[in-house]
């Protein structure tokens, strides 16, 4: 397995080689979702692609944050001068970069970023097909999730092997947007979420869970199909990356973890010690943890001191062949070789003397070639062609080892760069819309009267299909919302969704591109979500050609920014409902006693006794905001688009229609509220 470790600074990098690992990645001044990490700026970043190809380490660059539509040709700018490094490989969130970069950079390798909350085979295969070369999965998933997903797509796939762990799948997450403008989806997370957020009957801090750690365990990651072991860890100090790092190259290699170094990693970060809950499919309380006072002590500066030994020299990773040529009347010369194609050969210009004392012999000259020390290399073979009775001084053989291996260095460096051609941006544009028409979603079948003057009533995906029926004959113009989190459900939704085509429904919502994969492949009229994440034109365009018939753009947006969004697709906005904040598989109100005594809607409290509601659909719930978005009164502010969404979660069905009826009529707002980010937007 790869032992792929983070690089957040340059020291970590130096660390995380050092240490061993076989791959390194990290952000650039921009673009990067670790955006409060030291990062690389142009020149440093150069330097770290250098460094580590060298040492035979691969370098995967970062541009995993949403783009708005004036960023793109910035991250192009930046991808262009990646590739003239270059580096090995790019991770990516964004769909509309991805399909900017098959065009202008076909040969640069892309990684789709865990925040593309993939957690489906349907999803995994479906960015395969798309040119994705690899697959960092959903740190939810089970080992037994992971290899079905391993056995149905080529792809390679990624997961994380040891660090912190978020409440939310990745990608999903919108709490520090929505409470402070700081978007997780572009590198800015406040991380709200290690606040005490509680349940009657929790732990006090129900969105804080423990470190993941199976570096113990990674055969049994490597069985299930997993190809690179990551660590997390771009915003710790190499200290932390460097154990992190040497534990994963000895368990990677089969070798076992000395008890002292899973101390000291234990000692160095941890959150009430580490879970491997999600592998094992094991939700519940025994996962959730915070930093506690022994955490934060644990830290000795002996203990620092001590992991800092694990990179204070290099680490010989490259094997390199020698081959001496000591003969009379010719220079003395050294050829070197590192097994890929490299090679180097250096001369003495005078030839050897006659030995007056003690010949050369290849005992000697073998001692002196294998002292490699201080450099990445280590001798693997050494031929050596020596005459008789001739010598050469220790000291130029020395000189010669040491110049072969340093061509050989600067050789590694050097790589061939990958083509890039500028291509054209799809542009920002004003998208003609006709008069904007109003969909409603709903958790429950019972439904207001006033939803029949929508243009499409989602329903949960399993609702019953007498009911379903039913209300299509009542007027209601239903469609099946499949939910965001399908982990591990992906046949049972199948079924569910055929017996639904079958029986007269084909337009479903879909949130996830594994949901909407799926739906595509059943031939279904696919209707995008806002957590598909779209916040430029290119994206809008990805999603077009993949099949979407229409969406809805990301709340993330500024009204200004979504009516900028140009492209061909149908487009729509959230403009009521409780936004979703997070999307999580461990239940925080499970923390209480387990779903059973979920007999009414649980809440969660913050620190100030605000409360914010929790729902459970698919295989994961959802944290809701304590107030709802409303803009019925702003509806002429929100222009371009072609529909807008009603999201009704804990409303009683009197409630909804009110609510219905005021977006018809224009009508203000009762009671708290918020505009949520179409004002304010985000970082």
């Amino acid at each position: 397995m790869e032992v792929l470790a983070p690089a957040g600074s340059p020291e970590s990098l130096t660390a995380a080689v050092r240490a061993g690992a076989d791959a390194v990645y990290l952000g650039g001044s921009a673009f990067s979702a670790r955006a409060s990490a030291k990062n690389f700026d142009s020149g440093e970043l150069k330097s770290a692609v250098e460094y580590c190809h060298a040492r035979g380490v691969k370098v995967y660059l970062a541009v995993n944050t949403l783009l708005l539509q004036d960023e793109l040709q910035k991250a192009l700018d930046f991808v262009s001068y990646a590739c003239t490094l270059p580096v090995d490989a790019l991770i990516v969130q964004d769909p509309g970069l991805i399909r900017l970069l098959r065009k202008c950079a076909p040969g640069l390798r892309l990684h789709a970023s865990t925040q593309m909350s993939i957690h489906t085979p349907l999803g995994a295969a479906a960015l395969y097909d798309a040119g994705i070369k690899r697959v960092v999965l959903s740190r939810e998933l089970s080992l037994k999730e992971i290899a079905e997903i391993h056995e149905s797509t080529p792809v390679e796939l990624e997961a994380f092997v040891h660090g912190a762990l978020c409440m939310s799948v990745s990608g999903q997450c919108y709490f520090s947007s929505v409470l402070g403008s700081r978007s997780g989806n572009r590198g800015l997370c406040a991380q709200p979420c290690r606040l005490p957020f509680s349940v009657t009957g929790g732990t006090g801090h129900d969105l804080s869970l423990k470190d993941l750690s199976m570096i113990g365990r990674m055969d049994e990651l490597s069985r299930a199909g997993i190809f690179s072991a990551k660590i997390e860890g771009r915003m710790k100090r190499p200290e932390y990356v460097a154990a992190a790092a040497r534990a994963s190259r000895l368990a990677a290699d089969g070798e076992p973890v000395p008890p002292e170094l899973v101390k000291n990693l234990d000692a160095v970060f941890s959150r009430s010690g580490f879970t491997t809950g999600y592998l094992d499919g094991k939700l519940g309380r025994d996962m959730f943890g915070v930093r506690s006072k022994e955490d934060v002590t644990g830290a000795t500066s002996a203990v620092f001191s001590e992991l800092h030994g694990l990179y204070n020299q290099e680490y010989q990773r490259i094997p390199v062949s020698f081959r001496l040529t000591i003969q009379k009347d010719q220079p003395v010369e050294l050829f070197a070789a590192d097994g890929e194609g490299r090679t180097a050969r250096v001369t003495l210009g005078e030839p050897p003397q006659p030995a007056l004392n003690r010949a050369i012999d290849e005992e000697r000259c073998v001692e002196q070639l294998k002292k490699t020390g201080g450099t990445p290399f280590y001798t693997d073979e050494i031929t050596c062609e020596i005459g008789e009775g001739l010598s050469v001084p220790v000291s130029l053989l020395n000189k010669l080892r040491r110049e072969a291996l340093e061509k050989l260095e600067q050789m590694r460096m050097r790589r061939v760069e990958i083509p890039f051609q500028m291509c054209e941006i799809p542009a920002a544009g004003t998208h003609t819309a006709g008069k904007m028409r109003l969909r409603a979603r709903f958790t429950s079948a019972v439904l207001p009267s006033a939803a029949k003057q929508c243009e499409l009533v989602y329903l949960p995906y399993n609702t019953d299909l007498n009911t379903l029926q039913r209300l299509k004959e009542d007027g209601y113009p239903v469609a099946l919302e499949i939910p965001r989190g399908i982990f591990g459900m992906e046949k049972a939704v199948r079924a569910r969704l055929l017996n639904a085509k079958e029986a007269g429904f084909s337009e479903v919502w879909a949130g996830n591109l594994g949901a909407a994969a799926l739906a595509g492949k059943l031939g279904l009229t696919v209707h995008g979500g806002f957590s598909l994440n779209i916040t430029n034109t290119a994206a809008l365009e990805w999603y077009r050609e993949f099949g979407l018939s229409d969406t809805e753009l990301s709340f993330e947006l500024t009204l200004a920014q979504a009516a900028a969004i140009g492209g061909e697709l149908p487009r729509g906005l959230l403009l009521y409902g409780r936004l979703p904040l997070m999307l999580t598989r461990n239940c925080p109100a499970a923390n209480a006693g387990g779903c059973k005594n979920c007999k009414t809607a649980p809440f969660l409290t913050d620190r100030k006794g605000i409360r914010f509601p929790v729902q459970c659909f698919g295989a994961c719930s959802e944290v809701l905001n304590s107030v709802p978005l409303y803009m019925a009164d702003r509806l002429a502010e929100v222009r371009n688009q072609d529909f807008g969404v009603l999201r009704f979660t804990t409303e009683t069905a009197y409630e909804a229609e009110e609510v219905i009826n005021r977006y018809l009529t224009g009508a203000p707002g009762n009671g708290e509220l918020t505009r949520g980010l179409y004002y304010r937007g985000i970082e």
